[in-house]
Formats: C-alpha cells, structure tokens, sequence
C-alpha cells in the first residue's frame, strides 16, 4: 500500500516551502537576485539548507518558484483591484494603478524578479510573468475597448508595448532615483497611469480624473471606489 501522507504532515511540508519562498522574497527585495543562493535563504528561514534542498535541489528551481510565487501575488493583486472597479474603464486604470504602486512599494523586488540580469534558463519563468502582466492588461482593455470607453486597437500589443514602458519607468535604470519615498511613490504611479491612459487614447480631462479617482492600493484597501464618468 502507498504510503499517504496525513494532513498535519501535509500542512507542515507546506508551511515549510512557505518559509522558503517567504525568505528568498526577503533576501530578492533586500539584497536582489543574486543574494537568492540556498544557504543564505535557509538561515533566513531558520532551516537547515538541506532540508532547502529537499524542497529544491538547485537555487534555480528555487528562484523560478520565486519568480512564480511573486507573478501570482502581484496578478492577484491587479485582479483585486480591477474587479472592484464599477466599470470597464476605470478596472483598466485600477489595475495599471495597482501594478505601479506596488512595483515602486517594493522596487528592488520588482527589479530582481523582472528585469535584473540573470541565469538565461530564469528568462522562461520571468518572461512568463510579463506575459501574465500584459495579458491581465490586455483583458481590461478589451473590455474598455468593448464599452465604448477607449479606441478600437490591438489589445495585446498596446498591452504588450505599455507593460514594457511601466517597468522601464517604474524600475529600470532609466527610472529616476529617490521615488520610493513618502509621497513621491503616489505621484509616480500617478503619473506613469495618466501616461498609459493617453496612450491608449483615452481624452486628456477624463484620463486625469480617473487618476485622481484611482485607489493606489494594496489588496487591503476595501474602502475606495472609482467612477466611470
């Protein structure tokens, strides 16, 4: 007979990659992606590094597991927001809204995880995440074309072309310095979700007031509400 695991064992295996991934995060935000090694994380994780190894027998399983955890907390994060919007067009705006502030929230992440150069067997999982950032985009632009509320155009390469401009804006080493302080994190993503509404042609005056009205959230924030217009 197999052997089948119980669910206390289950929830402690579990609870373990848990801390793993939780400890290579810390170490990506802190240090980058090139502090992501096994030994580092199992200290951080208070684990020995082979029972790291158990879980992920080299650091590139465990850094594309990284890769992996992060893209579905921040499209989770876009979903969250956008869903809770009372219109197509004002879902587009949460959801680029909410991909900039949490970007600038936790720049040096965003840094490791989509655009520090790295190992080229990470480029798969890392182009994966862009691919799922431009296509949450797209799928609001759709809608917003769908409504009425935006231009007819090619929902995925204008989604494609502005995930490429958030990210050189909001991390890249063109970005300016110094805007993840107080203050200066709003008015970034601010500024770079205006850009990406006239972009796709949505009228200078309503495209501001969007902004104006957009939540710059973190999936607690249950308490804002955006209007169409």
């Amino acid at each position: 007979m197999a052997y089948r695991r119980t669910e206390k064992v289950q929830r402690r295996l579990q609870a373990r990659y848990d801390a793993i991934i939780a400890a290579a995060r810390e170490l990506a935000a802190d240090h980058g992606m090139a502090a992501v090694q096994i030994a580092p994380v199992a200290r951080r994780a208070g684990i020995a590094a082979g029972t790291v190894y158990r879980y992920f027998p080299s650091k590139t399983e465990m850094v594309v597991a990284l890769v992996s955890s992060v893209s579905e907390r921040e499209i989770a994060a876009m979903r969250w927001a956008a869903d809770r919007a009372p219109g197509p067009l004002s879902a587009l705006a949460a959801a680029i809204a909410t991909f900039a502030a949490r970007a600038l929230a936790d720049r040096r992440l965003a840094w490791a995880v989509l655009a520090e150069p790295v190992d080229p067997e990470l480029a798969s999982v890392r182009i994966a995440y862009r691919r799922a950032l431009a296509g949450e985009v797209a799928s609001r632009l759709d809608a917003a074309i769908g409504a009425g509320h935006v231009p007819a155009q090619e929902a995925a390469l204008a989604a494609a072309a502005l995930v490429g401009a958030l990210i050189e804006g909001l991390i890249g080493p063109l970005a300016p310095e110094g805007r993840h302080a107080a203050g200066k994190a709003h008015e970034a993503a601010q500024t770079l979700t205006l850009l990406a509404l006239r972009a796709l042609g949505v009228v200078d005056a309503r495209a501001r007031g969007l902004v104006v009205q957009t939540p710059l959230p973190s999936p607690d924030d249950k308490h804002r509400q955006l209007t169409d217009g």
